[in-house]
């Protein structure tokens, strides 16, 4: 069971900073040189982490060789959301709405695509949860 929840709370607590951090960063400091030691220490905790937890005695270097694609784009994804966040709250969204804001419009967008490239079903549990989402985005924007 706990390995089952952990998963989650690591996802809510860190998302709970993330937006902590991204409504606190100064303002006179450019969002891509404070990306940039963002990702600094991303990497250096990544790289104690991998030799914490890894399993096999593999280089480094062989793992990088698994890799295809998918860890070069999600590197861009990673920044075009921290750099989003960042010019959200910069222009002056409030941090308890504008990641409310954009939750709903992922979730709606992930309905579609789990539809269409995943074939998971529509069910209608999903389409009143999309039409809560969206009165939730009007009662917010009132």
């Amino acid at each position: 069971m706990i390995a089952y929840i952990w998963p989650i709370a690591l996802i809510v607590l860190s998302n709970l900073f993330y937006n902590i951090c991204a409504k606190s960063f100064p303002s006179v400091l450019n969002p891509f040189a404070a990306l940039t030691i963002t990702y600094l220490v991303a990497a250096v905790a990544s790289l104690v982490l991998y030799f914490l937890t890894r399993e096999e005695k593999s280089a480094l270097l062989l793992e990088y060789a698994k890799a295809n694609w998918v860890p070069y784009a999600f590197g861009l994804c990673l920044l075009g959301l921290e750099a989003g966040f960042i010019y959200t709250y910069k222009a002056g969204w409030p941090i308890s709405s504008a990641y409310i804001i954009t939750s709903a419009f992922l979730a709606i967008l992930l309905i579609v695509v789990g539809y269409l490239l995943y074939k998971e079903p529509i069910s209608w549990n999903k389409i009143v949860g999309v039409a809560v989402c969206l009165l939730g985005l009007w009662i917010i924007n009132r």
